[in-house]
């Protein structure tokens, strides 16, 4: 019911997670990342518990592997589980259960993972890799491009409803932390149009976070 990518760019060091559910609200249980550390994914039959756990291992030092490894030993019910991790350093790692649901499959890349179950096919995971690898410019167009390429190439066996994207760079807080936690239209197309408006203001609301005296005009009544 969940198809999903881990990634991380060479160039800025930036994390992303992008994500798409038939269930809703996929990305409130299902994205995690921390900047400077990794991001993760956990799905199928999510235990979100896995997501901030997969980040401290990270944070501790461990690659993504490890990372993994760490997540199979400690996990209730692993063998329901599909998680994907993405280190600092840009290597991927990848646990799914035996229990992942319908047809369920992985696919690695430099610096991306992806993963997924009750898919249309077994090929989705490897198309979306393979659409963020050959797309370019910021991680969160090339997330994009890479959910458009798992979705072109069949997606979930039913309707997707819910979407999300997440993007992690020197801040605590997520750069981007886009949602559509339901529609009966696409809500992929739905977070790459909310991707369109956000992206040219990123550094605008970064700048007014840190430092409101240089920031940019807020574009209100009033303001000078």
């Amino acid at each position: 019911m969940t198809f999903s990518l881990v990634a991380r760019c060479p160039e800025t060091g930036m994390f992303g997670v992008a994500i798409a559910s038939s269930s809703p609200a996929v990305a409130a249980r299902c994205a995690y990342t921390r900047a400077g550390v990794g991001a993760v994914a956990t799905q199928n039959v999510t235990d979100p518990r896995l997501g901030p756990m997969g980040l401290d291992l990270l944070e501790s030092g461990l690659g993504a592997q490890e990372t993994i490894d760490e997540i199979r030993r400690r996990a209730t019910f692993a063998e329901y589980r599909q998680v994907l991790a993405v280190d600092r350093n840009g290597r991927v790692a990848i646990h799914s259960g035996p229990n992942s649901l319908g047809i369920w499959t992985e696919a690695r890349g430099e610096g991306v993972a992806s993963g997924g179950n009750l898919l249309a096919n077994d090929g989705v995971p490897a198309a979306i890799v393979a659409g963020f690898l050959a797309a370019s410019g910021h991680i969160g167009d090339r997330l994009i491009a890479a959910m458009r390429a798992g979705l072109a190439a069949g997606g979930e066996a039913g309707p997707v409803h819910s979407a999300g994207m997440q993007i992690a760079h020197r801040q605590s807080w997520p750069l981007a932390d886009l949602r559509c936690d339901w529609t009966e239209d696409c809500p992929i197309e739905a977070i790459a149009s909310a991707w369109e408006v956000y992206k040219p203001q990123i550094d605008a609301y970064v700048l007014r976070a840190l430092d409101p005296r240089a920031a940019p005009s807020y574009g209100v009544p009033g303001d000078e």
